[in-house]
């Protein structure tokens, strides 16, 4: 039998408990984590939690959810060159011999190859668990960069203020959000943030949604000029419909951005180590471990909850 960790189990859709798992034999390329902090994504994991999740590879219940991770290694193969010691990143696990991992980071101990592991500043706290944010949004406006930074982000979500973020420091310049939600309209910001009845302007050319609404392009189009680019940058389990005479009058462009690459993950890195790209404000909930159930419902039912954190130090 292999080494135990405790991790957070969705047993089946709408079912969680916190309960002993058995961590796979580890390889000599990969790290053994002791995790600090897991972040819960209100996207993906939320439809893992409702049964939503279209197809994936990987996706049988149970399983342990989970790609935001912060923790420290505690064991390195003989073919790593991740230090004992060293304060990581982990977006995911190599899972689990008795559940599935999709993808397998909320859990105390973690079997990663060292690979995938980024090194962290060993002052860098819980924060360290939107680094996986912050390169989505770094990809996705990388996937702009021919025409563009966006003029109009859709969502003030945590990714929406991180793509807002991003393209102040990158661009230096100021775009107008999206959000329907007045709660997450509260505060002080370098940028407008309307809801979007409020919004009168009709010749946007760069638009990122992170909202993941099936509808998004009805609900901008008679914001856009001809030939606007709407890129896709949520994750949207629903099919995506459209009123087709409106785009096609203005020819609109649409784009989809995926996941973040390392390059990515270098560049947020870069953004905050430089005191370019800032973290602080988007963390607004953190509970023990032990009490997974109140944070996931939190988080997915709470709109002032931008970010939850779950604590694993006292595991």
């Amino acid at each position: 039998m292999g080494a135990m960790s405790t991790a957070v189990v969705f047993e089946q859709p709408g079912k969680m408990a916190v309960r002993p798992v058995e961590l796979p034999e580890p390889l000599s390329t990969d790290c053994v984590v002791e995790v600090h902090w897991t972040g819960i994504s209100t996207g993906t994991e939320r439809l893992l939690w409702d049964g939503r999740m279209p197809p994936f590879p990987g996706l049988a219940y149970p399983l342990v959810p989970g790609y935001e991770s912060v923790g420290s290694v505690i064991s390195s193969g003989s073919e790593s060159a991740i230090q004992t010691g060293q304060r990581v990143f982990v977006p995911g696990s190599r899972g689990f011999t008795d559940v599935s991992g999709l993808f397998g980071g909320a859990a105390k101990s973690l079997v990663v190859p060292a690979e995938r592991l980024v090194s962290l500043p060993s002052e860098m706290e819980s924060t360290g668990v939107l680094l996986a944010l912050a390169a989505t949004a770094c990809h996705a406006i990388r996937r702009l960069e021919d025409l563009g930074p966006p003029e109009l982000i859709i969502g003030h979500g945590a990714l929406g203020r991180l793509v807002a973020r991003v393209s102040e420091a990158r661009y230096q310049v100021t775009p107008t959000v999206w959000e329907t939600a007045a709660e997450r309209r509260e505060g002080h910001f370098n940028y407008p943030v309307l809801d979007p009845s409020e919004d009168g302007r009709r010749d946007y050319q760069r638009v990122c949604d992170v909202s993941g609404a099936s509808m998004i392009i009805d609900q901008a189009v008679d914001h856009l000029t001809k030939h606007a680019t709407v890129l896709l940058a949520g994750f949207y389990a629903a099919p995506i419909h459209f009123d087709f005479p409106a785009a096609f009058m203005r020819e609109i462009d649409i784009r989809i951005s995926a996941e973040w690459q390392p390059e990515d993950m270098q560049a947020a890195m870069d953004l905050v180590s430089g005191g370019d790209l800032s973290l602080s404000g988007i963390i607004t909930h953190d509970q023990p471990f032990n009490s997974a159930e109140i944070a996931y419902n939190r988080a997915f039912s709470d709109p002032r909850c931008l970010k939850m954190v779950l604590d694993w130090r006292d595991a």
